[in-house]
């Protein structure tokens, strides 16, 4: 065990997550918390004494709005509503930074680029440590895999200075911005040809738990908005969230690739009108207000609660129940309980409970939108012996007392190199309309004569995609994790569960081999115990220094 890095990690790590680079409508304040952690980037760089070691923050190039894989920068909207400014104004004064490390004189045909994220998702949380574990907003999504790259670099430079050696080819580091929201900061290097022409194959850093992929399941974040006067939009959004997870059980059904037999094809509800932060982070709390105007709505209590349990019975027959699934870090079940219903005054208060984190996770964890749903269509179908009980037609609204007529629930569906993402947006409109059309059914509206309901996808819209298993990259990649521990003898490839930067740059370059890896566990990102063990992260530095000196040619 090596103590005295898994110190350096410990401190570098919880420094620069005391940075908050969470995306907001203030640029000026985000572009300062980047500009700090460029900073101490810059300072750990200049540390090693790297010769020929420059470093330039690269601004971001606004042309990217008019590629096709171009995020829309909703974060950047003003607070009180209207659209993201344009990316001329969204990335004034923003940059990437880029750091070109020479390797060996004279060798110059292995030139590897390593990319890692400085942003984070919401909300953000100061950082902690707790013996060899580090807490905190971005501990492994992305800060832990960044401070191991710095760490590995650490490492090298002291063999240099013990034995003279260099690593095999040039190093390009991207230090990258706005990855959690859909890659336009990578998007802005992706394009860059004069950048292209200094490596041969990239690596992007990710919380893939020291594993090593060559492929990476795609994801599509939809919005689905709408508001109708004279219609209980809030309502409807059960049965369209049920139609969007029946598309995505297909979806994951059809989705047979070599590179991915495990399927990992998640569907994942981040929002809710007010409830949820995130498309791609799991919803862990939805309330409903359950209302019998001129009723008595006490009496209805024990119908409602036999209501509400098979609803529950039909959530945890597809999803599994987890009350009865402890947390690996807690030892604590995932969820303590899967919802309470409590007197409001004139009316009950339901609260649904999830388990969140990233949408990857989404079989470990609960989504507590998915689970709201499916409580909300059993007292939809009950509605008429509720009214019968208590005297008076059962209404629903939200319970943060916003509008049921207006609706907003956002989301993110995965899928492998099998589906084109065209297909996949197709199939998901197509489902919001089904589902619309079976509230309208179940609510005798059948007349209605147009779904209200708008679904786009200016969020992020990430390809899936698959490299060659046996790319010389990748082989050497697995000698150097095979050298250090970290890759046993009987491990498949395999293609990455989720999305990242990744799909950028091997979709802008077929030819380029793309790997991602990196320590942290997918099932921490984006959750409320974000974490990163430093021995995971210490493993992961000793590979990756490995790594640097491993030529690509064969033999293998």
């Amino acid at each position: 065990m090596n103590i005295d890095l898994q110190n350096y990690l410990r401190d570098l790590l919880v420094e620069l997550l005391r940075v908050d680079t969470t995306p907001r409508a203030d640029l000026a304040a985000l572009a300062a918390a980047e500009a700090q952690t460029f900073d101490r980037i810059e300072a750990e760089l200049a540390r090693l004494a790297w010769p020929g070691l420059v470093c330039e923050r690269v601004p971001v190039n606004p042309a990217i709005g008019r590629h096709p894989f171009y995020s829309n920068a909703y974060y950047a909207a003003p607070p009180t509503g209207g659209q993201a400014p344009p990316p001329e104004v969204v990335y004034a004064g923003r940059s990437n930074l880029i750091a070109h490390l020479p390797g060996a004189p004279g060798d110059r045909g292995r030139r590897l680029a390593l990319n890692v994220h400085i942003d984070t998702v919401c909300p953000y949380f100061p950082p902690r440590v707790d013996g060899d574990t580090v807490h905190g907003r971005g501990a492994c999504d992305d800060k832990g895999p960044l401070v191991a790259l710095l760490a590995a670099l650490r490492l090298v430079a002291g063999r240099r200075r013990r034995d003279g050696t260099s690593p095999a080819g040039d190093l390009t580091l991207m230090f990258v911005i706005d990855e959690e929201t859909g890659g336009n900061g990578s998007l802005a290097l992706a394009i860059d040809r004069g950048l292209r022409q200094r490596y041969d194959a990239l690596m992007v850093l990710e919380c893939c738990g020291n594993a090593i992929h060559p492929g990476n399941r795609g994801a599509v974040w939809y919005k689905v908005a709408g508001h109708a006067p004279d219609l209980n939009l809030f309502e409807a959004a059960a049965f369209v969230v049920g139609e969007l997870e029946a598309a995505g059980r297909a979806i994951k059904a059809e989705s047979a690739h070599p590179l991915f037999p495990h399927r990992p094809v998640q569907t994942c509800h981040g929002i809710l009108g007010g409830y949820g932060q995130h498309p791609s982070r799991i919803c862990a709390r939805v309330e409903t207000l359950l209302r019998f105007p001129g009723g008595t709505p006490a009496v209805a209590e024990p119908l409602l609660r036999d209501v509400l349990a098979a609803g529950l019975a039909e959530y945890t027959a597809l999803y599994g129940d987890k009350t009865q699934v402890a947390d690996p870090a807690t030892g604590q079940p995932k969820v303590a309980r899967h919802f309470d219903l409590e007197p409001a005054g004139d009316a009950w208060r339901l609260t649904v409970y999830g388990a969140t984190g990233h949408m990857g996770a989404i079989l470990e964890n609960d989504g507590a939108i998915t689970k709201w749903a499916a409580l909300t269509r059993a007292l939809v179908r009950s509605r008429a012996a509720l009214a019968r009980v208590a005297g008076a037609p059962l209404e629903l609204a939200p319970g943060d007392g916003a509008d049921p007529a207006a609706l907003l629930l956002e989301g993110g569906q995965g899928f492998l190199p099998t589906h084109p993402m065209p297909e996949i947006m197709e199939r998901l409109r197509t489902a919001v309309h089904n589902g619309f059309s079976q509230w309208a059914a179940a609510t005798g509206r059948m007349s209605l004569p147009a779904c209200p309901l708008q679904v786009t996808f200016d969020k992020l819209h990430n390809a899936a995609f698959a490299g060659a298993a046996d790319s010389a990259p990748m082989r050497a990649a697995i000698r150097a994790a095979r050298a250090t521990g970290l890759w046993p003898d009987d491990r498949p490839v395999r293609g990455w569960d989720v999305s990242c930067d990744a799909r950028l740059f091997a979709t802008e370059y077929p030819e380029l081999p793309v790997l991602t890896a990196g320590p942290g566990q997918l099932r921490h990102a984006h959750a409320d115990n974000e974490q990163l063990s430093l021995p995971e992260a210490a493993a992961f530095a000793e590979f990756l220094a490995e790594f640097m000196y491993v030529g690509w040619e064969p033999p293998f």
